[in-house]
């Protein structure tokens, strides 16, 4: 190689330049570079369809999703085969239908089953379907076919992580393998902090014990071998009311905001500023939760300032023990439970 023969990384950049891209220039330049890398690596064709379809499917489903980044969406996970006639597809219904009214919109798998109950809640409008093609399942169900807000996927992978990242809570239905493998990432990504806390609700029929058995065998068989704490489904809601449900994910952002780590320092944001007997009960209640010092209500940090990241917002700052995953949940539901808060 002639060693005075621009870099990968540079050529790339200039064709970054060429292209008119002037927001994340250097992510940009990243993803080229590496789709250069990939090529000088001689990489297997399959593994390069595979990695040319990943990034072709999240771009159209980035693109999809993006009208739509500020309104609040909730994943609903259920099985295709559920019937009309099923109690679960009622609750469904109605859940969907009560979080479209309070301004959510429902992201579905788009198929038919829980799915179909899910988007005819929720109404044409507050639906937004990521479907996987499948031999047996050849289109998008009656409610979302054809709509500008339905996206199909190759690979489950790509399908999973749009289902996940775009929504601010979760509800999962009885349903077979697929839900559980839903269910499971989800659980999975919130146990070890991959994934920012979002309030998570296991939903059943009136009287049922599929979600209930679930929760025992957790505790029986995984938690009782420590292959999970004790406590890893505590920040789950198992109920089969639909009032419940509605309640849990709407509630969870009656005054946490969102979350941010600055370093070794963890910004909760919040829609109220508490008061300072509120900081010292949530010290007196969380503070062996803390690797140092204590909860602090504070202004923005720099790195918040400088980025410009909900400036107009509450903050409480601490160095919150990031293995306390689950004990981070007790401190939002503390938050969104304080006298200061906005009303329910």
């Amino acid at each position: 190689m002639d060693p005075e023969a621009p870099s990968l990384t540079a050529e790339a950049s200039a064709l970054v330049d060429r292209l008119g891209v002037v927001t994340n220039r250097d992510l940009v330049t990243e993803i080229i570079t590496t789709a250069g890398e990939l090529g000088q690596d001689r990489t297997d064709r399959l593994d390069l369809k595979i990695t040319a379809s990943a990034i072709d499917e999240m771009r159209d489903a980035f693109l999809m999703f993006a009208p739509f980044k500020d309104r609040p969406k909730v994943t609903i996970f259920g099985s295709a085969r559920t019937a009309a006639t099923d109690p679960v597809y009622v609750q469904t219904h109605d859940v969907a239908s009560a979080l479209a009214a309070a301004g959510w919109m429902v992201v579905t798998g788009a198929g038919p089953g829980i799915m179909l109950a899910a988007m005819e809640g929720a109404g044409p409008e507050a639906s937004i379907g990521v479907s996987i093609r499948l031999p047996f399942e050849t289109r998008a169900n009656d409610v979302i076919h054809d709509d500008p807000k339905h996206v199909s996927m190759k690979y489950f992978f790509t399908r999973k992580l749009m289902l996940v990242k775009e929504s601010k809570g979760f509800v999962a239905v009885p349903g077979g393998f697929g839900t559980l493998d839903e269910t499971l990432e989800l659980l999975t990504l919130q146990q070890t902090g991959k994934a920012e806390p979002t309030p998570i609700v296991l939903l059943d029929a009136p009287g049922g014990t599929f979600w209930k058995g679930f929760a025992r065998f957790v505790h029986d068989q995984v938690a009782a071998r420590g292959l999970v704490a004790i406590d890893d489904l505590d920040r789950v809601l198992i109920t089969d009311s639909c009032e419940a449900a509605v309640e849990e994910i709407l509630g969870f952002w009656r005054n946490y905001h969102s979350l941010r780590w600055v370093g070794k320092r963890l910004v909760l944001r919040l829609h109220a500023p508490p008061t300072p007997d509120e900081v010292a009960e949530l010290n007196e209640r969380f503070g062996d939760r803390l690797l140092e010092g204590a909860i602090e209500a504070r202004e923005p940090l720099a790195a918040e300032v400088s980025s410009k990241d909900h400036l107009e917002l509450a903050r409480l700052v601490m160095v919150w023990n990031p293995f306390k995953v689950g004990d981070l949940h007790h401190l939002i539901r503390a938050v969104n439970a304080l006298p200061s808060a906005p009303p329910a």
